[in-house]
């Protein structure tokens, strides 16, 4: 058995389909196919339910795909300890983030990042959070840039920015004037929300119930867009991060209101394996950000 083993066997566990495993890893069907055979003859054991018209695995299988994971995961980090570019601005690095980062910060930095950094060569990926920690755990992702959250306490964080968040009205609501809002004036209203896996739901609805108010049980937001277009149009008010607001008070319908009483707010991070070799490569690139944008 050899490394690539593990990557045909991670591969078709993942993709539950042997045509699709066999061209994420560039290979054809039958040599897919029969590497997994021959594995299995080596193991002494039978990974998948050849009975199935699905690709089914065993639960010896199941087990083997989740250590099989964890060895390759080991083989990129050794690679990457092997490598002279730890402390170095170049070379490739593959960054995840989160939808109610990504659109807003990745336009502010990654010029920046091209013009400052021309031989590192950015892989970005868009995606939930417990999407990208699982990706990072896998070592599919060298890093994260997404708010901290308890996913994410197991690996080494480094603090980009505190990021208030505003709350977002209809312009001709009777708060839309309001130079700053006591978040206490929430109590007994119902506030738009996102819906399920996104982080920033629950970092915001935690200060709306601390100030007595509810979440709006008939509509949940895919994204912080709809949630804006929903407020323009009069169907209830929410919280925005800071970045996804405009410089105007007032744009496209919805007025922006700086919030206190508490600040509401969320820490957004750099997050990484604790055993990366590119440890100062991400701190680098951290202390960038934060100062591109304070």
């Amino acid at each position: 058995m050899n490394i690539r083993d593990f990557e045909y066997l991670v591969s078709l566990a993942e993709h539950k389909h042997f045509r699709k495993a066999a061209e994420a890893c560039f290979v054809s069907q039958p040599t897919l196919s029969g590497q997994i055979r021959k594995l299995e003859d080596e193991l002494g054991t039978a990974l998948l339910e050849r009975s199935s018209r699905k690709v089914l695995f065993t639960d010896a299988g199941l087990l083997l795909v989740g250590q099989a994971k964890k060895i390759l995961a080991e083989v990129k980090q050794f690679t990457e300890m092997a490598s002279a570019q730890g402390d170095s601005m170049e070379g490739p690095i593959h960054i995840g983030f989160i939808p109610t980062v990504g659109p807003y910060l990745m336009p502010l930095i990654v010029p920046k990042i091209k013009q400052d950094f021309p031989d590192l060569e950015l892989f970005l990926y868009e995606a939930q959070t417990h999407q990208l920690v699982a990706q990072l755990e896998e070592g599919k992702l060298d890093c994260l840039i997404l708010a901290a959250v308890k996913e994410t306490e197991h690996f080494k964080e480094l603090e980009i920015y505190e990021e208030p968040l505003m709350i977002a009205v209809p312009e001709n609501h009777p708060w839309g004037e309001l130079s700053s809002f006591d978040m206490q004036k929430l109590n007994g209203n119902t506030v738009l929300s996102l819906g399920d896996g996104h982080c920033l739901r629950d970092q915001a609805l935690g200060y709306c119930f601390a100030a007595g108010a509810e979440d709006d049980q008939r509509f949940k937001a895919t994204s912080l867009e709809t949630l804006r277009n929903m407020v323009a149009a009069g169907s209830g008010i929410t919280l925005l991060p800071e970045l996804a607001v405009p410089h105007e008070k007032s744009k496209d319908g919805v007025s922006y209101i700086p919030a206190e009483n508490p600040r509401p707010c969320r820490k957004l991070v750099l997050a990484y394996r604790p055993g990366s070799p590119f440890k100062p490569r991400f701190e680098s690139l951290a202390r960038y950000i934060s100062d591109c944008l304070n």
